[in-house]
């Protein structure tokens, strides 16, 4: 079942088209990728989503009716630009928000004390805001974000200015909330983040809809003669009888100490032409069709919707 569908939605500002009849849909207890370069029109979508802003035409179908006013109580934000009134005691915040989500005191502090020592913050409850690292404020925004369990969550670089530890803890958090049934919209520029988490993903350049698709099925399709050749002996030898057969090179050493050539065919060439070029240079280990990053199929697609 799909909780959110947008259908031709546009969005004009004088005769800045943000959006031009965007289409997509979100199914339900997914995450979901929304990616983009900076000015694609990301960030007015979810205002749309949110209520914030309306189309000009084209439609919002959340949980199978027309989006309204009503169903933002059912959306948790967490934008990229983080808001904290920071003079305001933390705790007391917290509550704040809770509440305007519709928690009462009593349930919106116990929660909230639940996900506090979840996340290792309990001892920050009575400091101000104003004294929070950024990653700690962000911590609280993302408890608040969450703290009313709604069908739609919608997360904007939720990883931004975390460490490595704290940013694995928030990802577990978001696959969790996945599992247990919330619908996730995810929109980052870490593509490496994409690969981890999402199910599906749009990629929306210069206001149109430019590639939709299950993440590991792009991956594949993308791949578009890519390989891994693992080997023992001369790389540069090897590289240099190569240069004709292939377009892209890299070369890595694995744990086993075997070296490793990540390599994409060039135009006309095939696997077999390799294979027979690299035969008398060096002994080859293996060789195994490789998987298009998300990073690959970003920049790939983003040049074909520019060119």
């Amino acid at each position: 079942m799909d909780l959110l569908n947008i259908d031709n939605v546009t969005k004009v500002f004088g005769t800045y088209h943000a959006l031009d009849k965007v289409s997509l849909t979100v199914p339900e207890g997914k995450v979901y990728g929304l990616l983009g370069p900076n000015g694609a029109g990301k960030t007015t979508l979810i205002r749309i989503i949110n209520h914030i802003t309306a189309p000009d035409s084209g439609q919002v179908i959340f949980d199978g009716h027309k989006l309204t006013h009503a169903d933002v109580a059912h959306i948790g934000y967490l934008p990229e630009e983080r808001g904290l009134y920071k003079k305001m005691k933390v705790g007391e915040q917290a509550l704040f928000f809770a509440q305007l989500k519709g928690l009462s005191r009593a349930d919106a502090t116990r929660e909230l004390k639940r996900w506090f020592e979840h996340f290792d913050i309990s001892s920050w409850w009575n400091r101000k805001v104003s004294e929070l690292s950024k990653g700690m404020a962000q911590k609280v925004q993302f408890i608040v974000t969450v703290l009313h369990r709604p069908k739609l969550l919608i997360f904007d670089e939720p990883f931004s200015g975390f460490d490595p530890i704290n940013a694995n803890l928030l990802r577990d958090e978001i696959l969790r909330l996945a599992a247990d049934g919330a619908t996730v919209i995810f929109s980052t520029h870490n593509m490496a983040s994409v690969e981890e988490i999402c199910d599906t993903i749009t990629l929306i350049n210069k206001g149109h809809n430019i590639l939709t698709g299950d993440v590991e099925t792009l991956r594949r399709e993308f791949a578009d003669g890519r390989y891994t050749l693992t080997f023992t002996g001369d790389e540069r030898s090897l590289l240099d009888t190569l240069s004709p057969a292939v377009s892209q090179t890299d070369v890595s050493v694995g744990e086993s100490g075997d070296k490793i050539l990540d390599l994409r065919l060039a135009a006309g060439a095939s696997l077999r032409d390799v294979i027979g070029l690299a035969n008398p240079i060096v002994e080859i280990r293996s060789v195994n069709e490789k998987k298009a990053s998300m990073n690959d199929i970003f920049i790939e697609a983003v040049s074909r919707s520019n060119s």
